[in-house]
Parts: structure tokens; C-alpha cells; sequence
């Protein structure tokens, strides 16, 4: 089974606040599967140089775990028709931020100035649209801590689907009570077009 070497480590071990992990993997390429869906482990995002955003979720959870802090996972979930989002949540003192990897303007890194979980997930709501405006984002999950799975999960050279349905199962959070669904406003169109904004072409 393969390992971080001596040299990577290394250079991880220089990311040692969220704020440089965060640089870190804006700088990764954007992966579009284009040879079909992967999730990669934190070792082969970090060797590929490119990650979407679970895999960017896994390597800053695993980077941020190094630092003392617990890798956490948190899954936005958008109703049909839209993609749901992974984010990486971190706490320094009391307060939550979160890594996020991703193609676009929005959907990005949240400093740690929020109360609890929920207030995070939040903060991801009005940013969270289709190209027609419509609001999509519906709950979000707990916190699904890596710690629980085997160590290994860092190295595998296989996909870790099995997280993906860990994160799936864990209990999820209504945003919104279903009668208000018909009361959201749509985004602006100067909102709409930001939010088309890309990093990384395919």
C-alpha cells in the first residue's frame, strides 16, 4: 500500500492554518470525471493535483486533522435538479468556518465566525441557485466525523464510496419548512450571472 512520502508530508505539514489549506486547494485543477466518477483518497487528489468537492472535502479534513483539528464532513443537499455540495467544518474557539472546494464564484470558504452548524449552512442558502434564479438548497447534514473509519481511508487506492454513503445515511436538517418553498424570491439577475463565474474549464 502506498504513503505519503517523506517530501509530502512535509509540505503539508506547512498548511497549518484552514486559511492555507484553503489556498491549497484552490490551487487543485477541478475534476470533471471525464473517465467516469471517482472519489479518490486524500493521498491520490494530493498526487493528482485536482480534486471536485468531496475529494477536496477528504484532503482538507485529512491536512486539517494533522493540526489538531477533528476531520469533519458536511454534506448541503439541493433538491432535484441541482448538485448537492461537501464542505470540510473546522472550529477555532467557538465559533465555525468551513474548506470548500469548487468550480465556481460561490459556494467557497466561510471564516470562523459562526455560532453552530446550522448557522454555517446557512450561510451557504442564498448563494445555492440554478441558472433560472430558483433556490435550491434544501438540508444539511451532521457532522460525520473521518475518525470514525479505519486509518487507512487516507491511502486507499480505491474510491471511498463507503464515506459517500456514510454521509448520505447520517442525519439530515430541513432548512426550511416545506410551505415556504413557494415564497422564495429569486436570485437577482446580476447573481445569476456571478454565479456562472468558473475557475477551472473543462
Amino acid at each position: 500500500m502506498q504513503n505519503f512520502t517523506k517530501q509530502e508530508i512535509v509540505l503539508i505539514k506547512k498548511l497549518n492554518t484552514p486559511a492555507k489549506v484553503q489556498d491549497f486547494l484552490n490551487g487543485l485543477k477541478f475534476n470533471f470525471e471525464k473517465d467516469g466518477e471517482t472519489l479518490k483518497s486524500p493521498l491520490f487528489t494530493f498526487r493528482a493535483r485536482r480534486a471536485h468537492c468531496m475529494e477536496g472535502a477528504l484532503l482538507g479534513a485529512f491536512v486539517l486533522s494533522l493540526h489538531g483539528f477533528t476531520p469533519y464532513l458536511m454534506h448541503l443537499k439541493a433538491e432535484k435538479g441541482d448538485y448537492d455540495h461537501v464542505i470540510t467544518p473546522f472550529k477555532v474557539g467557538k465559533f465555525w468556518g468551513a474548506l470548500s472546494k469548487t468550480n465556481h464564484a460561490v459556494l467557497r470558504y466561510r471564516e470562523p465566525i459562526y455560532r453552530n452548524i446550522r448557522e454555517l449552512a446557512m450561510s451557504y442558502f442564498h448563494e445555492y441557485f440554478l441558472d433560472n434564479g430558483k433556490k435550491t438548497l434544501r438540508q444539511y447534514s451532521g457532522l460525520l466525523n473521518l475518525n470514525t473509519f479505519e486509518k487507512d481511508w487516507v491511502i486507499l487506492e480505491g474510491d471511498l464510496w463507503g464515506i459517500d454513503e456514510e454521509l448520505d445515511k447520517i442525519k439530515h436538517y430541513n432548512i426550511l419548512p416545506k410551505s415556504y418553498l413557494q415564497k422564495l424570491r429569486k436570485a437577482d439577475k446580476i447573481e445569476i450571472k456571478a454565479g456562472k463565474i468558473v475557475e477551472w474549464n473543462k
